[in-house]
This record gives C-alpha cells, structure tokens and sequence, in this order.
C-alpha cells in the first residue's frame, strides 16, 4: 500500500514537472492572474474561486485532457534505486540487442554516406534554398536522381535479428513438450492469451456494436449507426479525452474520426504550435541532411506507387522532412528502448562535447516509414495539424514497431502473441505453413511493422487505428494479423 502511494506521488511529481514546461501551464497562469480581476474571486476564498473559474471557463477540462495525455504515455512506475535504463528497457538482454542493431544501422548509414562522398549535413546556398521554398507545396513533381540511396534497412532485416533473439538465462535444452513454442521469436514474454484478449478488448464482443460491421448496409442505421454518431457528437461537445478514446473503441464515424483522434491525442494547433511548425520547415529549407534523401527514396518506393496514398507526396515530404529536424520527439527516448544515434563535429570524433545527435530527431528511417504517415493524409490537410498528428502518434505507438523490447507493445511482444495464437488456436495451418517452409510470422511481419498501412483498404485501416487509439495499444495488430490467416 505504502509502495503504491510512493509510485503514485512519484508519477504525479513528474507529470506535474513536464506540464510546467508546456504552453498550457503559461496560459493557465495568466488566466489566473486576469481571473483576479473579475468580481466573484474573492480574497477569502482565494483558491475556490480560482478552481470555479477554471471549472466553469473550460480550462480545468484542458488540464485533465493534458494530464491524461501525459498519463497515456507515461512509463510505469518502476524501483526508486533502478538505473535510468531500467525505465527504457528492463532486461538487460534487450538492451543490449537494441545497442547492437543501432550499431549495424549507423554503420550501414556511415557507409552510404562514405561511398557516396555526401556529408550528413551541409548548408544549402542561397539560390537552392530559394528554389526548395519555391517548390515547396509541389515537391512530388521534383525527380531527383536518387539511384545510388538504398534504404538503411527494410523490416526483412530487422526480422532476421529478432529471429535471432535470445535470452541468455534461458534454458533451451529442455525436452520439447506440447507446450513448446515452436515459432521464429525464441523469448520467453508473457503474452495474452484468447480469454485475456476477450477481457481486454472487450468492447470488441459480439455483443456490442462495432462501426465497420454494424453501420453496413444490411443493417438499418436507426439499430446503430445513427445512436452511435449522436454519442460522438456529445463526446466532442464535452472535449473530454478520455471519454473519446472509450468511446473510439468501438470505431469512430468518418465525420468525427479527425476531431476525436485530436482530441485523444491533445492536439489543439495553437498559434505556437503553427508557429513551431513554420521554424521546423525553415530548418528545412537551410540545411541538408543525408536522411531527406532517404525520405525521398522511401516515399517514391512507398506511397507514391499506392493507389491510395500517391496523391499526399506532398504532404509526406513536408511531414517528414520537418520530422526529421524535431528535436522534441528526442522526449520519447526516456521510455524507448533506443538510443538516438550521435555524429560528431568533422576532426572531434568520440569527444563528447562535440557530439550532436542525427538526424536531430534520432529517428533514422527504414524502409517503410512514410507510410505511418500516409494514412493521416485523409484525415488532416493542414499540413501543421497532420504534422502535430503524426509525431504525436509516433511518439506513442508507432516507434515500437522498430526497437526492441520487452513491452507489450514492443514488435517482439506482438510478434510472439501471433505466432502463439495461430500456434495454440491453429494448429493445423500453423504447422502446414511450417512444413511448406512458408513461416507464419515471415508473411504476417511486414504487416505488423507497418501496422497495416499499405495493406488494408483506408477504410479498414483507420477503423484499426481506431481500437489502437481507443486501448491505448498495439497488441490489436497481432490479433488482426492473427485473423488475416484465418
């Protein structure tokens, strides 16, 4: 008990430290100071009064949007004596895989970069940053000569090592049994089983209304549909966070779904945060790094042959290019099990104060990226609010679909909750894929590691972010995974 209460005071202190850092805390002062001035605040009752106007104004429910938002996100609570890495990740195994695939990966980058005699980053001239700012809402038409640029890595690759994953405490000479894990992921994780995923996901029973299925057009609107939208229409009125994302679980209408993920994502797009948007795309414009080649190497071999998504080049240039130079999604290394990379100042090598991180966001992208983006294009066409949209998403979910760790919604987790179910609940094709040498997990990865982006209909697709945003995780994508083979 005493222990819960330490974890809880020590979870409200850190919340409490980051949002004094926010724009929010800023505003909430000067409404409390400009409050002092109205005549129902009085000296006696000081802080009631204050706490009523906040009520009242609609700023206390901005609060308890920001600090649930902080909430969702917020690693559990873990021993006051655990070094800082035991918050990234907790077994040391994991880390130490993660160190060693960041090595290959800045080793495979250091390479491209060397045989192509191309720095990481260098000041545009003048005259090219006049022509990019020119061609800014037009960078699809741009056809640069991109052939000699390969991606740093593709999810086949990153598969091959979580293959080879394994823990060193691990006895694997035991005698097989029935119960033996007979799937490519060799780690012993505690994953759901069927009766927990009943229990947790469940809104998703049968007996409960789903839009995708429910909303069809063999069921008569009034027995759900349309109470459903009266619902969401209600959720948005009240602006409460926490009462979107229970109420997404069971699919958002089309009309509301981008005001509902905003909202259970926290994004309002003040005026800083447009203006946040413009600095980024002005670093942009300046600087050259080796990565926006990648971007635009991956964007062209992605979303620009999808039938969907090849209308948003645009929109995925800008997003991405203004990602790469955020230095914010540098946050979300406190509960990421990577590291981002480091470079060093030309002739400093291995002196730290001259080390910088790069890209500045530490994100290095693979193979697949720009298509956590794509599907976003049809929800947001402010190019500031589907940014905000983006990172905050990244940020959350999908930055564990390529690191390694032990977290339920780690890629490892969801890659052995999905061969567990197709082991355990079907068998037969289980182990009919296995013997035709077709493993499971080698088909259903690429789906995982995208989320699905690129190989459901848009529809669909954004019908599963719903559930992803609605339970605040991403063991949704085994399990769809899972029921794609069936």
């Amino acid at each position: 008990m005493l222990q819960e209460e330490s974890d809880l005071s020590l979870v409200i202190a850190q919340i409490v430290q980051k949002l004094k850092g926010s724009n929010l805390y800023a505003q909430l002062e000067r409404q409390a100071w400009a409050s002092l001035q109205r005549p129902e605040i009085k000296l006696e009752s000081l802080k009631e009064d204050i706490k009523e106007f906040f009520k009242i104004s609609g700023w206390e429910k901005k609060l308890q949007n920001a600090v649930y938002s902080e909430l969702s996100v917020f690693p559990l609570p873990s021993h006051p004596a655990a070094p800082p890495e035991h918050l990234k990740e907790p077994l040391v195994y994991m880390r130490k895989a993660q160190g060693s695939w960041e090595k290959r990966i800045l080793k495979s980058l250091n390479s491209m970069c060397t045989e192509l005699s191309i720095p990481l980053a260098r000041k545009r001239p003048v005259g090219e940053q006049k022509e990019l700012l020119n061609k800014w809402n037009e960078m699809g038409t741009d056809e640069p000569d991109l052939s000699l640029f390969r991606p740093v890595y593709a999810p086949k690759d990153f598969l091959e090592v979580l293959i080879n994953l394994r823990n060193p405490n691990y006895e694997n000479g035991d005698s097989l049994s029935f119960r033996t894990h007979l799937g490519l992921i060799q780690v012993p994780l505690k994953v759901k089983d069927i009766p927990e995923l009943k229990e947790f996901f469940v809104e998703l029973g049968l007996t409960t209304g789903q839009l995708g299925i429910d909303d069809s057009t063999q069921v008569p609107p009034e027995l759900f549909e349309n109470e459903h939208v009266r619902i969401g229409q209600k959720v948005l009125a009240e602006q409460d966070s926490a009462a979107a994302q229970q109420y997404i679980r069971q699919g958002s209408p089309t009309a509301l779904r981008a005001e509902l993920w905003a909202l259970i994502l926290n994004i309002s797009s003040q005026p800083e945060d447009i203006l946040y948007y413009e600095q980024l795309k002005t670093n942009v414009i300046q600087h050259d790094l080796l990565v926006d080649s990648l971007i635009y190497k991956d964007v062209k071999l992605t979303a620009s042959n999808d039938d969907y998504y090849f209308v948003f080049e645009d929109y995925l240039y800008q997003v991405l290019l203004c990602f790469s130079r955020d230095t914010s999604v540098l946050g979300h290394f406190a509960y990421n099990s990577a590291s981002p990379p480091k470079s060093y100042i030309r002739g400093k090598l291995g002196l730290e104060e001259y080390a910088v991180f790069y890209p500045p966001n530490g994100v290095i992208p693979f193979h697949g990226f720009s298509m956590y983006v794509a599907p976003l294009c049809f929800l947001y066409h402010e190019p500031s609010k589907l940014y905000q949209i983006f990172r905050e998403m990244y940020v959350r979910f999908f930055f564990r679909l390529h690191s390694i760790s032990s977290h339920p919604s780690g890629i490892v987790s969801l890659c052995l909750l999905f061969e567990t179910l197709l082991q355990t609940y079907l068998p037969q094709l289980f182990y009919h894929l296995r013997e035709i040498g077709a493993q499971p997990l080698r088909i259903s990865f690429k789906w995982m590691v995208r989320a699905f982006s690129g190989y459901l209909a848009t529809d669909q697709l954004l019908l599963l972010w719903d559930r992803i945003l609605g339970y605040n995780s991403l063991e949704i994508l085994a399990a769809r995974a899972y029921c794609q083979l069936l």
